[in-house]
């Protein structure tokens, strides 16, 4: 899956819910702060982490490519 950003970054939680890959911001900020989501190959606890252009995020079998 791919996203393509519109401003110079998004935060991890809202990437998530504007994906609907949660029902709500609360789901998203909870399945974060479990460490169900990988950064670049890395487990990322921040839920207001600043995704980039280039980043890599997973979760659970969604790859998310932010271009």
């Amino acid at each position: 899956m791919k996203y393509e950003l519109k401003d110079e970054y998004i935060e991890l939680f809202k990437l998530l819910k504007v994906l609907d890959l949660v029902d709500s911001g609360a789901e998203a900020k909870l399945i974060v702060a479990d460490g169900h989501v990988r950064r670049n190959g890395e487990i990322e606890l921040r839920k207001r982490a600043k995704i980039r252009q280039g980043d890599v995020i997973e979760v659970a079998d969604v790859t998310i490519e932010v271009s």
